[in-house]
């Protein structure tokens, strides 16, 4: 058995076209890129559906034999997902790391991840896609331990392995769960002060991270590079109606995304699951456009946000000669699109236009007199109510200007008040 290489960074990509499934190869070349690699050569090939040994027909497997010999490469990516099985037997023949396009996308996550929460995740989500792979092909995993003072109860260190990758998995699952309650907390305080939650999506690389920033100047991590954040950001941020949302940045989505990072970020898209609003940024440049819109919607039916409703937001308008910064109205009269630049921020104010426009103020301004007796009546309006203003004389008696939306008017009943004005 050939020693595997702890990194490698010259790859053979290897791309079939099947008839179910189908990737893109460009992205592969992208994804290989961002995980650090350089692709120094691509074995293109056709077959009906893949070998149930190597998943390539001995032919093909002979050609990316050959090619790793002339390149001297150190890792072989297939731009499909490989069995464990499949996996071992393509290492043995091929005598190089093989990598498959879950394992490759994982591989960026966990360079990606910096916070404590998206590092549980993404181990989570690695340990997950290895509990299939210890079988691959490590001959003394399969051997009992022997010898003076090593001699057990007969569990092989494959049995060893995965009863020790189980008991971390449930550990990093707990954990999950503790945070996940904070998330829970913080989103419980949001609705409880009425503050909307929008949250951006869209596919990789479509210039989410570039209009947060623009929008709130975050200034958080934005490259031209798939999965360039994987960490979500909160920040509140003012419309110029005067209504405040919290926008959240969330994880890219890509094309059929392994089903171990769906489930292990679970909670991270819950952001998106619970939001009031998503802001879809489509790359209006991308030639794929409108598969990629119909990826992100797939995943968002995953994450059961598919029917939260949609602003979709086309960006980077600056690579169009034909295109100027414009709203798309629905036969209802509200805004469905918006076509911006976030890099240059052309028609961001038409996006703060839309959004002003989907988040209408029903907020009203009314003043209230507090004797000290009713001094409590406070406390119980807090959450509910903004105060603008409060003035209180010696003898504890104040006058409040309150903003209030109107569904809440109830809840100064039998409080003496002065006519509303209604908010612009």
């Amino acid at each position: 058995m050939f020693e595997r290489p702890d990194a490698g960074e010259r790859a053979i990509l290897v791309h079939l076209n099947l008839q179910a499934g189908q990737e893109d190869l460009d992205e592969l070349k992208e994804l290989t890129k961002s995980a650090g690699a350089l692709p120094i050569h691509v074995v293109t090939g056709s077959r009906h559906r893949p070998d149930p040994k190597y998943f390539v027909g001995i032919g093909k497997l002979d050609e990316i034999k050959l090619a790793v010999t002339d390149a001297s490469a150190d890792i072989v990516i297939f731009n499909h997902p490989l069995s464990p099985s499949q996996e071992r037997n393509l290492e043995k023949a091929l005598e190089v790391r093989v990598v498959d396009r879950n394992g490759l996308i994982l591989d960026i996550f966990a360079q990606r991840a910096q916070t404590f929460e998206g590092k549980l995740q993404v181990e989570l989500a690695q340990l997950k896609h290895l509990s299939t792979r210890l079988i691959r092909g490590w001959t003394h995993l399969e051997r009992q331990k022997g010898g003076i003072g090593l001699r057990g109860p007969g569990e092989t260190q494959l049995e060893t392995d995965r009863r020790l990758l189980g008991v971390r998995i449930k550990q990093i699952q707990q954990r999950l769960e503790k945070v996940e309650k904070q998330r829970h907390q913080g989103r419980s305080k949001r609705k409880k002060a009425e503050i909307p939650a929008v949250s951006l999506v869209g596919y990789t690389n479509a210039g989410k991270s570039t209009l947060f920033n623009t929008l709130t100047g975050a200034g958080i991590y934005a490259a031209d590079q798939l999965f360039a954040t994987l960490d979500p950001t909160l920040r509140q941020l003012s419309l110029t109606n005067g209504n405040d949302i919290i926008l959240a940045d969330t994880v890219g989505f890509i094309r059929h995304l392994p089903h171990e990072l769906v489930a292990a970020f679970r909670s991270t898209l819950q952001e998106a699951s619970e939001a009031d609003l998503l802001l879809h940024v489509i790359d209006a440049h991308a030639e794929d456009r409108d598969e990629t819109i119909f990826q992100v919607n797939q995943v968002l039916n995953d994450i059961e946000a598919g029917k939260i409703p949609q602003l979709k937001v086309f960006n980077k308008i600056d690579l169009l000669d034909s295109i100027q910064p414009h709203i798309d109205y629905g036969e209802d009269g509200k805004p469905t699109a918006v076509w911006i630049s976030a890099r240059t921020g052309q028609g961001c104010e038409l996006l703060q236009q839309a959004l002003c426009e989907l988040f209408a103020s029903s907020k009203v301004v009314r003043k209230c007199y507090l004797p000290a007796a009713q001094a409590g009546v406070k406390a119980k309006l807090f959450g509910y109510v903004r105060i603008l203003d409060e003035v209180c004389n010696e003898a504890g008696d104040c006058e409040l200007t309150l903003e209030i939306d109107q569904k809440h008017l109830g809840l100064l009943k039998g409080i003496e008040t002065s006519s509303p004005l209604e908010m612009a």
